[in-house]
């Protein structure tokens, strides 16, 4: 550890990056490059290599050094592992504690020096082919099942993603050990019925699982499989006895010796926890469930596995996200029966893509549902009442942990404790489940807006009848979207408003659109953003959702809620500002809702000048509720605030943004005005109620702050 410590952190690299320098680099890919968004609309590229040599002004150099690679532009998707480019980069210091010499920011398109190896691009080949072969299946099947299949997670649902995570299943969103072994198992299953010698066997499935290891990429749970099962089929080829935890333990040490950053990695730990805990738990309960429950041995097993799993990992869980999941060990009990066919299934269609396309697509389908039974289990865990339990971090955690443990285990040893313990914790159960969303329930009775809270951006739902609702800005988060409306039961949404097209207003859309039907979308006629607008137009079309732009004085009628456009003015260009996005700001959709109750004014982002034609125009009306533009920016018209009038006004916003959001200004001027502030960075979701002919104000889990506005 400390050579490679010593390697990474001095000589001429570290030296240059510490001090910015700008070189010309050969570098040699060691993973398939991640492609994620960028700003607009640029593809960001991450990706590991290795430092070949580089060129300053003065020399040339040949080294082998780890390195971080950051870059933009479709030109690195193509690259494999294996390939060498030379690239004119921009050094930087790395992360601390990543063993990694330098980060390389890099301006341009790579130029490619060397093909792929002969192994990478068969690899290559076969993952292509899977991801090819799933475009028949529904969306989000076709980003799990080679993300389950060979770890391809680039078209990953990220709502599918979230759910998996929260659900306790996120090992299933990539590759892991279950999958390595279901190959290997496959491997000697074949080869026994081949009648092959049980030496031929070992060996036969120790290439089968390298072979799985290459076209999956060697993942940190990979590489702690494939060892594992490389020690066992030496193991089995010499006829000694199988021994796990010697298995793991030689794992675990050489992946160490030549791979010492894994010693920081938490996917690293949770494999190895998850491995330690089947392998020394699992047996025991087991047996115990056997005896005492008089359960199949089957069904015990099936039990045992997960359970034990999930108590192995808890404690790396409790130091990663600071939550306990409670909803783990059923989800993964009722998902892991999908996972062989599914991983099966997919392997053998990579493996016939590229000879029999037709074929491979026709083998994707039973994966397909393999795959959907798997999402179907974890959008069910995710809904679960206390799927997770927020639990303490760091070493505090660990300590309140191993409390717990023992108390728990002191309880269950004798049977009377064991039975106090029992009623206890169905009382509690019952208090959770039934009281409580007695006392607090969300969404509230008789809601007519909710602000959800989706972080730095603006997504707002307005009643519009049962089950249904209009969704005016969707956040930068699908994910966040699409949980807000699946809290609020909206299962139709007869139109979305979309105030303009800037990233946290108009990022969550698929998250509404997810298991929903979508009437239509307004934007604004006021075209700031070209790119952006076009590229929304574009994705509209493509789902076949009407799009369009409203006048002032459009209105519609939607359940409880009547909208009303009170701008932009289509004819007249988008007034200018001090900031850059400014014009797009001030082309925001405008609108007024009424309900029986009261009114709102919904602002979109307007700053200054755009308040102000609203003012010179005598378009604005007076509201009970202001939605404030921009977060509550300090471009607010204290002019514009006054003609309001309204008695509480709303502040979405995400906590510890970089804008300074809301400006003290803005909160100082809405003080003096006397109306008082709800913000969902300090809230949560907040939504509009009514109360006995009046509007009331709800904090989501906060029922003393019902209350009419003073």
């Amino acid at each position: 550890m400390a050579a490679r410590v010593h390697a990474v952190t001095t000589g001429p690299v570290a030296v240059l990056a510490r001090q910015g320098a700008t070189i010309t680099a050969e570098i040699t890919l060691t993973d398939d490059p991640k492609i994620k968004p960028g700003r607009f609309g640029q593809e960001q590229v991450v990706v590991h290599a290795t430092l070949d040599a580089y060129r300053t002004a003065r020399r040339r150099e040949a080294v082998s050094l780890p390195v971080l690679v950051l870059a933009h532009g479709p030109a690195w998707r193509p690259l494999l592992p294996s390939q060498r480019v030379r690239v004119t980069t921009r050094l930087a210091e790395p992360t601390p504690g990543e063993l990694t010499a330098a980060v390389l920011l890099v301006r341009g398109n790579p130029s490619v020096l060397t093909p792929p190896s002969h192994v990478q691009a068969v690899a290559g080949t076969l993952r292509q082919g899977l991801r090819t072969a799933a475009d028949v299946l529904p969306a989000d099947q076709r980003g799990l099942l080679p993300g389950l299949v060979v770890g391809d997670v680039s078209r990953m649902d990220p709502q599918v993603s979230a759910d998996l995570k929260d659900s306790g299943l996120n090992h299933l969103n990539a590759v892991s050990g279950t999958n390595l072994s279901i190959v290997a198992g496959a491997a000697l299953a074949l080869s026994r019925l081949a009648g092959l010698p049980l030496t031929v066997r070992a060996l036969f499935a120790a290439v089968a699982m390298i072979g799985f290891a290459v076209v999956a990429r060697p993942s940190p749970s990979v590489l702690r499989a494939l060892l594992m099962g490389l020690v066992a089929a030496v193991a089995l080829g010499t006829g000694r006895p199988k021994d796990g935890i010697a298995a793991l333990s030689a794992a675990v040490l050489l992946l160490l010796l030549f791979s010492p950053d894994l010693a920081i990695s938490y996917g690293f730990a949770l494999s190895v926890c998850a491995t330690a805990g089947i392998l020394l738990l699992a047996p025991r309960w087991r047996d115990r469930l056997k005896l005492r429950t008089r359960l199949p041995g089957w069904a015990a097993e099936a039990v045992a596995v997960p359970s034990a799993a999930q108590v192995a990992v808890t404690p790396v869980l409790v130091l990663m996200a600071g939550q306990v999941s409670l909803a783990a060990i059923p989800a993964n009990l009722l998902a892991g029966p999908a996972v062989a066919p599914a991983t099966l299934l997919g392997f053998a269609a990579a493996l016939v893509a590229p000879f029999w396309p037709e074929a491979a697509r026709l083998i994707v389908v039973p994966a397909g549902y393999a795959v959907g039974w798997i999402i179907t289990v974890a959008r069910w865990a995710v809904g679960l009442p206390l799927a997770t339990v927020p639990w303490p971090g760091g070493v505090t955690g660990l300590g309140l942990l191993a409390l717990a443990a023992v108390v728990v285990t002191l309880l269950i040893r004798r049977r009377a404790w064991r039975a106090v313990a029992l009623a206890l914790a169905a009382g509690a159960l019952v208090v959770l489940l039934v009281f409580r969303p007695l006392v607090a329930p969300w969404p509230p009775k008789a809601w007519l807006m909710v602000v959800c809270d989706v972080g730095q951006g603006d997504g707002l739902v307005l009643a519009a009848g049962p089950g249904r609702g209009v969704v005016v800005d969707t956040g930068p988060d699908p994910v966040t979207m699409d949980r807000c409306l699946r809290r609020l039961g909206v299962t139709d949404v007869p139109l979305v408003i979309l105030t303009h097209p800037h990233a946290d207003h108009i990022d969550g859309l698929s998250g509404v659109l997810r298991g929903r039907r979508v009437g239509a979308v307004v934007v604004s006629p006021q075209r700031t953003l070209e790119q952006q607008a076009s590229r929304l137009s574009a994705d509209l079309a493509r789902r076949r959702i009407p799009q369009w732009t409203a006048p002032p004085g459009a209105r519609w009628r939607l359940g409880p809620s009547e909208l009303t456009v009170l701008a932009p003015e289509p004819t007249r260009a988008a007034p200018a500002g001090q900031g850059e996005g400014s014009a797009a700001n001030n082309s925001s959709v405008v609108v007024h809702v009424r309900w029986r109750a009261g009114s709102a004014l919904l602002s979109g982002d307007i700053e200054t000048e755009a308040q102000d034609d609203l003012l010179r125009g005598g378009l604005l009306p007076q509201a009970d509720i202001l939605k404030v533009p921009h977060h509550g920016s300090p471009r607010q018209d204290p002019a514009f605030f006054a003609a309001v009038g309204a008695r509480a006004a709303l502040i979405s916003v995400g906590a510890g943004n970089d804008y300074g959001h809301p400006a003290q200004p803005t909160l100082s001027l809405l003080q003096r005005l006397g109306v008082r502030v709800h913000r969902t960075d300090r809230s949560g979701d907040v939504a509009v109620v009514e109360r006995e002919g009046h509007l009331a104000i709800v904090s989501r889990g906060r029922q003393e702050d019902a209350r009419p506005p003073p």
